[in-house]
């Protein structure tokens, strides 16, 4: 019998992949080293990876369960441009990880306690190289309010899986980043009221303020 395909599917990623392609597209420079952080079933590494031709990703994820998808996901596209997974635990203080151009995480920060977001940013200015680019997306809450009746229940689906988790505000997102070095860039708004937030490491050049 042939071996049993392993590649998870998560039906959000056809539908935000290009969105979030359209933005990485703006804010990453022309070539560089990514660090994607909770890849999940391992779809978004392997499109981003096979779009952005001059990148080489490094899928990661803190769950184990997770990683044998990832690299299915990985040995199915057959991409030179992207490593197998790695298990990262974001709280740690040290992640292990060589400095990269960008780290980009999708779909993390609510669906972990607060302290995460805080350990993320932490790693984040440990890693990044100068200038180097933090994405973050998923649904926030803007001036302490939701942006969407649908983001208040799935908060509210969020908190009945785990009292920690949570959608976050975004203003409190920058404020933290900031104490860690890091420059608030664009916010942009993408579909199904997500946002796509960005930030930079300290270097030659800045974003603009945020909008």
């Amino acid at each position: 019998m042939p071996p049993t395909d392993s590649r998870r599917h998560a039906p959000a990623v056809a539908r935000n992949r290009q969105p979030i392609l359209d933005v990485l597209q703006e804010v990453l420079p022309a070539s560089g080293r990514a660090l994607e952080i909770g890849s999940g079933t391992g779809e978004h590494a392997v499109f981003f990876a096979r779009s952005l031709a001059d990148w080489h990703w490094l899928p990661s994820e803190g769950d184990p369960d997770a990683l044998p998808s990832i690299q299915a996901w990985v040995e199915h596209a057959g991409l030179p441009n992207i490593d197998p997974p790695r298990l990262l635990d974001v709280n740690a203080d040290d992640w292990n990880i060589p400095p990269v151009d960008a780290i980009v995480c999708c779909n993390v920060i609510h669906y972990s306690p607060w302290t995460t977001t805080l350990a993320l940013l932490d790693g984040a200015a440990r890693v990044l190289r100068p200038n180097g680019v933090l994405y973050l997306y998923g649904p926030y809450r803007r001036n302490g309010a939701h942006t969407a009746p649908s983001n208040a229940e799935f908060e509210l689906w969020l908190k009945a899986r785990n009292p920690a988790f949570g959608v976050r505000d975004l203003e409190a997102v920058q404020v933290q980043a900031r104490e860690r070095g890091l420059v608030c860039g664009p916010v942009v708004q993408m579909p199904a009221n997500n946002l796509s937030v960005v930030f930079r490491a300290a270097g030659l050049q800045h974003l603009a303020d945020p909008v």
